[in-house]
């Protein structure tokens, strides 16, 4: 039986000094903080802006600063596009519903997966946005 042999990404330890040392770049050039809390927030309201302005302009959130697409926006689009080029490159892209330690660990279940993540995913922005991102 043929052992199922994981592809080899990008080391983590250089991936963590690399987004440490773009943090300590973009304070020192910018003065801004890197964060994606905010952008999400201001995705949905630009979105629904489309459909509802005067909702979203009665919304006291964005009363002091409209949805807008402004430098966090892109990137979080950077992100994206820096995930895709990095795993194609090193060979690890894939499309896959359910990690293999997932699948390992809880089963195969795809709605379990999907439920657990959107939980998490959601539990991770409640915080982030109560800390201020």
């Amino acid at each position: 039986m043929e052992e199922k042999r994981e592809p080899k990404g990008w080391n983590p330890y250089l991936a963590g000094a690399l987004t440490g040392l773009l943090l300590v770049l973009s304070v020192w050039f910018t003065g801004k903080y890197v964060g994606t809390s905010t952008t999400f927030v201001r995705s949905v309201g630009y979105i629904e802006k489309a459909f509802n302005p005067e909702r979203v302009g009665a919304m006291e959130y964005f009363k002091k600063e409209a949805p807008k697409i402004d430098w966090q926006f892109l990137f979080v689009i950077g992100i994206f596009i820096g995930s895709f080029i990095s795993s194609t490159t090193s060979k690890s892209f894939r499309w896959q519903a359910v990690p293999s330690t997932w699948e390992s660990r809880f089963g195969p279940s795809k709605a379990k997966r999907a439920i657990v993540a959107f939980i998490g995913g959601a539990i991770a922005m409640f915080g982030a946005r109560l800390a201020d991102g």
